[in-house]
């Protein structure tokens, strides 16, 4: 079975980078029937679509948060990973990692979330 695991820090200061790391187990993220994503949700608001790894390495990000946003893998590791660079206090969220089956644009799977605070 697969299964998603966030990991990373809880609490980040403003400006600095967030990092958080999506470990995979029970599938490869190199399969081709397969893309990843991170998704957040702030506090009281919808599900936002950061951006997403496809299985050939290649990345797309929401527009809005593109300048500040880097997704990357490990494959040796089978890890997906989220850099969010100069964070503000708006960045405070639950921040998750998805699987996408490409063929059908849908999420299939989901990690349980992990919460990440901008605060000084």
């Amino acid at each position: 079975q697969v299964q998603l695991q966030e990991s990373g820090p809880g609490l980040v200061k403003p400006s600095q980078t967030l990092s958080l790391t999506c470990t995979v187990s029970g599938g490869s993220i190199t399969t081709s029937y397969y893309s990843w994503s991170w998704v957040r949700q702030p506090p009281g608001k919808g599900l936002e679509w950061m951006g997403i790894i496809r299985s050939d390495g290649s990345t797309y990000y929401v527009p809005s948060l593109e300048s500040r946003t880097s997704i990357s893998r490990d494959t040796s590791k089978n890890h997906i990973s989220l850099q969010l660079r100069s964070v503000l206090p708006e960045d405070t969220a639950v921040y998750y990692c998805a699987r996408q089956v490409v063929a059908l644009r849908v999420y299939d799977y989901w990690g349980q979330g992990t919460q990440v605070t901008v605060s000084s």
